[in-house]
């Protein structure tokens, strides 16, 4: 039996274990909206130019109307053997409107189809990611607003440095995320080229209007190269890109969140809505969502290696390997929605241990910074000297075990006669956030307008 799809070429089927291999209507399925889109105004555009009769225009039109209202109404039959979403909707038209179906494909190929339905699918996503992480930006604006001024510790090397505020450190996700959005935009603008019309690799000889193609599917304009078009993947790298570094992104706050709910740290509180209990502990609660959301950054990652590889290699034009670039996307974009949602949801659901936060912004000689500018400030010291007095300082109070607040006014000017009592200003935690006036700076009034700020731009 010849294989009805490629014609005459092929005398019989495909092996069973080649119908396995190359077969993608078990994923590219989720194609078929933008399928149909790109059907109908290819089609719209071969009546317009006269290639097709206005009748088969019509048959054709309405073919595809029904097709996709089946798909939507989980009515339509995906079939193997079809091999994919492209020939499985044009098998179904033949079904209903005959002969005309086989008109449609006319000046095109699966090539160009494929990397405008692809083309369509991720700009669709990225549309909905945007959102999404916007949402997230204002449900960490709102906490922001709502906590500047709780003062907690501010890491690094996860060692207690200088205190901040629980809504300074919000905003610093905020900010990434703006990043993460302007890439999402970025990535966006750079795939809006429409390949229709490209047809195998070389154009067509039909009189096509591949700019009424473009406009019509809502692309800035058609691709300039029939070459190009039809072996780039550029888009869903630079999109899995874009979203490998926001997932690693909502990673870190994961990873953040998982720290601060363990007993030990006690920073903050989920609620039964975000964790899971054990099996044999009942005194667990478990970060489950925040351990999945970290979890989930290496699927990822991995989309994107995996697309790379699969691309480094492939001369121009197109190739089979190039249908390996939908499983990887379709699943990290999928996950990255996902992880967005959840962290939308963690954010909106945390509620910070005010008291917890304050008294461990105060452990580690967190204002020991404070002490040594002070020293420069009032003191006039260069800040080389001022560090190594404060180390002192910091040496003397660990060794008896107290705060620096905790030292004597002698105690200090043993280390530097010219400290006066004024000194004990700077040392409290909510002093020094208070201090920190800079622009971008943690001063509680800096946050609370910075939070307005991104709650206005956000809408």
């Amino acid at each position: 039996m010849s294989n009805r799809m490629w014609g005459g070429r092929f005398a019989s089927g495909p092996a069973e274990i080649m119908e396995e291999i190359n077969a993608s209507i078990g994923f590219d399925k989720r194609l078929a909206p933008q399928d149909i889109r790109g059907s109908l105004a290819h089609v719209a555009m071969l009546g317009a130019a006269g290639i097709l009769p206005a009748e088969d225009v019509a048959a054709i039109e309405a073919g595809l109307k029904s097709v996709r209202d089946e798909i939507e109404a989980g009515r339509f039959v995906f079939k193997r053997e079809l091999e994919d979403i492209h020939m499985s909707v044009e098998s179904r038209l033949t079904e209903i409107v005959g002969p005309a179906a086989g008109r449609l494909h006319t000046a095109r190929s699966r090539n160009d189809q494929v990397a405008t339905d692809m083309k369509l699918w991720v700009r669709d996503t990225l549309d909905s990611l945007d959102q999404q992480a916007a949402d997230l930006q204002r449900a960490l604006a709102d906490t922001a607003l709502k906590h500047a001024g709780t003062v907690m510790p501010g890491f690094t090397h996860l060692q207690s440095a200088q205190p901040v505020t629980f809504g300074h450190h919000c905003l610093a996700y905020v900010e990434m995320l703006a990043r993460d959005r302007g890439r999402f935009r970025d990535a966006r603008a750079r795939l809006n080229e429409c390949p229709l019309g490209a047809a195998a690799l070389a154009g067509t000889s039909f009189p096509i209007d591949r700019h009424a193609t473009a406009a019509a599917l809502g692309f800035d304009r058609p691709t300039a190269n029939s070459l190009d078009s039809v072996a780039d993947r550029d888009f869903a790298l630079e999109s899995l890109a874009a979203a490998s570094i926001c997932a690693v992104h909502l990673s870190r706050f994961a990873e953040e969140l998982v720290v601060w709910t363990s007993a030990q740290f006690n920073f903050v509180k989920l609620s039964d809505g975000y964790t899971t209990g054990s099996s044999i502990m009942p005194q667990k609660r478990n970060p489950d969502a925040a351990e999945l959301v970290r979890a989930k950054s290496g699927r990822i990652i991995g989309a994107l290696t995996g697309l790379l590889v699969v691309m480094k290699g492939l001369p121009l034009a197109y190739s089979k390997d190039m249908q390996e670039d939908k499983e990887g996307t379709f699943d990290a974009l999928q996950a990255l929605s996902l992880c967005l949602a959840a962290m939308t949801g963690m954010v909106k659901d945390l509620e910070p241990n005010a008291d917890v936060l304050a008294r461990a912004a105060g452990s580690g000689y967190a204002t020991a910074t404070d002490l040594a500018d002070w020293l420069v400030r009032e003191l006039g010291l260069p800040f080389r000297q001022a560090h190594h007095v404060t180390g002192r300082l910091v040496g003397a109070a660990s060794a008896k075990g107290v705060g620096l607040e905790e030292l004597s006014l002698p105690e200090m000017q043993e280390a530097e006669p010219r400290i006066t009592d004024a000194v004990y200003a700077v040392l409290g935690v909510a002093n020094s956030v208070a201090s920190r006036t800079s622009y971008g700076g943690t001063a509680p009034d800096n946050v609370r307008a910075q939070a307005q700020s991104w709650i206005e731009r956000l809408g």
